[in-house]
Order: C-alpha cells, then sequence, then structure tokens
C-alpha cells in the first residue's frame, strides 16, 4: 500500500502507527529522498532495512559489523542516505560513509522521539525500518558526527578522567585497609605526599616476607601501594600528552582566558562543543551539556526539576568542579551568590548556574574568536 497525504501529513498504517505513538507531528516535513539504507547497529550483527520511499517496500537483510561487509554493501546499493544509531560503532561507519562519500545522518537515541516506551514491540529489524521511516516523513532526531581526530580526544580526555577514578579508588582501598588494623595514616595534606608514601611504604611487606597471618594486611597495603605508583605514573604520560595537545591548540588557549578556567576544563569544553557554530544560542548549548532543568507541567503547576542530564557526564563533573573551585574569582562569586539568595539549601542550585554560566561564556567566546574580557578580580576575604 502506497502513502497518501490527509489532512495536510501522509497517512499509511505504518505511518499512522508513528504518527500515533508520538515519533512523528504534524510538523514533521517529508524529505525528497528515494533510496534509504537504515541499520540497526549490534556489536557482532547489524539489521539493515532498505527502504524505498515512493513504493513503501522495504526490504532487510542482516551484516556482520565490520568495516568490509559494510563497504561491499555500501557500494552495491549506493543508497541516497544512509541512517545509523548514535553508539560505539557509529564513529566508524561514519568515517567509512565519508570515504565513499556517501550522505549519513546519526540518529539521535536520547532523544524523547525515539523512546520505546511508546511501542509495544522491538526488534532490530522493526528499529531499522521506524529509522528510515521516520526520516523518510521528518521526524528523526539526529546528533552531530565529530570528526575521527576529534573523537579520539574526547576518548583520550575520558580516559584520563577514568584514570583520575582509579587513583580516588585505589586512595580508599588503602584507607579502608588501615581501618581495619587501626592504624592511622598522616593527617591532611600530607597524607598523600612523598612523606605520606613514604609512611606508608614503612609499614608494607612483600607477601613472600611475611609469615605471620596477622600481617597479610601489610602484603595488600605493599600491593596496593605499587598499582597506586603505577596508575599515578600512566596518569603522568597521558596529562603531559594533552597539555602538549593543550599548548598547541589556540581555542583551548582562548578559553583559558577566562579566570577560574584550567586546562582540563578547557581541552573538554573545546573537545565537546566542537564547531560552535551548530549551537543557536546560550539555551541550545546548556540543554546539550544537560545543564537546564527539567519542566514539569501538571494542570496550571509548571515547575522546573532536577538537570536534565543529556549529553557529556564528563563535561559537566569538570564544570561542576571549576565553579567551586572558581569561588574565589569575583565574577563567578557574583553569580553564585546572586541564585544562592543566601539560603545554604539553593547552594547546588547555585553552582549547576555558574557552571552553566561557564560554559556559555566559553561558547560564545570560541563562536567570536574573543578573548575573555570581563572581571579579572578576586574576591576580597572579609
Amino acid at each position: 500500500m502506497r502513502s497518501v497525504k490527509r489532512d495536510g501529513y501522509w497517512s499509511h498504517p505504518e505511518i499512522d502507527t508513528l504518527y500515533s505513538e508520538g515519533y512523528l507531528t504534524m510538523n514533521s516535513i517529508e524529505r525528497n529522498v528515494e533510496n534509504i539504507v537504515a541499520i540497526d547497529l549490534g556489536k557482532f550483527n547489524s539489521a539493515v532495512c532498505i527502504f524505498k520511499k515512493s513504493t513503501f517496500k522495504s526490504s532487510f537483510r542482516t551484516i556482520k559489523t565490520n568495516g568490509q561487509d559494510f563497504h561491499d554493501l555500501f557500494v552495491e546499493l549506493e543508497p541516497d542516505i544512509v541512517l545509523i544509531e548514535a553508539g560505539s560503532s557509529a564513529g566508524w561507519v561514519a568515517d567509512l560513509l565519508q570515504i565513499l562519500e556517501i550522505p549519513f545522518e546519526v540518529a539521535n537515541t536520547n532523544h524523547e522521539a525515539w523512546k520505546w516506551n511508546k511501542s509495544k514491540k522491538k526488534t532490530d529489524k522493526r528499529d531499522a525500518k521506524k529509522l528510515a521511516m521516520m526520516y523518510a516523513y521528518g521526524g528523526l532526531p539526529t546528533v552531530h558526527m565529530p570528526t575521527k581526530a576529534v573523537r579520539q580526544k574526547r576518548s583520550l580526555i575520558n580516559y584520563r578522567q577514568s584514570i583520575v577514578k582509579r587513583v580516588t579508588q585505589s586512595k580508599n582501598v588503602i584507607r579502608a585497609l588501615l581501618q581495619t588494623v587501626d592504624v592511622k595514616m598522616l593527617s591532611g595534606k600530607n597524607a598523600w605526599t612523598q612523606k605520606g608514601i613514604d609512611y606508608l611504604a614503612s609499614m608494607a611487606r612483600p607477601f613472600d616476607q611475611i609469615q605471620d597471618s596477622e600481617q597479610f594486611w601489610r602484603g595488600q597495603l605493599h600491593t596496593e601501594l605499587e598499582i597506586l605508583a603505577s596508575i599515578n605514573e600512566k596518569l603522568k604520560t597521558i596529562t603531559k600528552k594533552l597539555d602538549s595537545l593543550a599548548q598547541a591548540d589556540k581555542k583551548i588557549s582562548l578559553v583559558q582566558t577566562i579566570p577560574g578556567v584550567g586546562a582540563r576544563v578547557a581541552e573538554a569544553v573545546v573537545a565537546i562543543i566542537d564547531d560552535p557554530g551548530r549551537f543557536k544560542n546560550a539555551k541550545h548549548i546548556s540543554s546539550y551539556a544537560g545543564l537546564v532543568p527539567e519542566k514539569h507541567d501538571s494542570g496550571q503547576t509548571k515547575r522546573n526539576g532536577r538537570i536534565t542530564g543529556h549529553g557529556s557526564g564528563m563535561l559537566r563533573a569538570l564544570l561542576v568542579q571549576v565553579s567551586w573551585l572558581g569561588l574565589r574569582n569575583k565574577w563567578i562569586r557574583d553569580i553564585y551568590d546572586r541564585i544562592r539568595r543566601g539560603s545554604k539549601t539553593r547552594s547546588k542550585i547555585a553552582i549547576v548556574a555558574v557552571a552553566r554560566h561557564i560554559l556559555v561564556r566559553c561558547w560564545a567566546m570560541l563562536r567570536d574568536n574573543s578573548t575573555w574580557n570581563g572581571s579579572v578580580e578576586l574576591v576580597v576575604k572579609k
């Protein structure tokens, strides 16, 4: 059955289902494209939907998720457009499509329009066909696909953050171990200085030197100190590499002119934003980073909830961290105090607002290619 236009929108049993389930709206605009290939990417196998828009006919294939099979598929079908879901494999598929000069779009699977709780059925083939139909009739939410170089930079930044978490985890293991035997660490900042590490090492012993079973904690301490030293060494190597990349990147240097913003935040902002021109305004970039509140409407009542949490959690964490550390800068403190209104219960709300302001100012400076021209004053301690 072919689709026909009725009452201003296209009608077909399957299209009507997309409308009724909310995947398409009256504002959806039909796309002038005929041969659509939509792929539901799997870890080992992928479901491919070959959709002919004029006849509304679709056929399906299952292929191995690897470069050669995908290359052969694209060369054989010569599609007008290829559609894929955002995910771990989407990057290399996009790279392949760029080499073959085939247009593509990447579906935003976190968008409300893609939620499967509206549909009773879910299969890989149905997923791929829905991808094709939503695109053909103008309802597919898409995301930006960065270049391979940018994706690798993001990956390295994320990897460094994971190493930082491992360092913290190792320190927590040591603290917990010492508590079990009532041994105290050096207090305050001395705990993890070289003096503190030497103090811990003086109590540690390799397992092959321990005969008394009551002293096994010393072997655990020895092992954990070795792990901590190894992780710290890897962290230094990765940080050194990122520092060298930052020094060669004018965008990162530009963002670092903001008082309170260091290399780690600047490199993350530049990598995540990528192309500042793709954001329409401050609200757009804030929403992309998940730093805007959820909206809850019930009858006449409207209220804001927690932040949406969309986008990069790593970026939000860094922005919040630098916001707390940056309170000694007057421009940051002014925003914080204004939102906090003197109430301790609004402290977290205020710090998220500061994080959002920092991000927006970073974006605006990257968009305009301009350095910081605001206040550089520090807060005067009373």
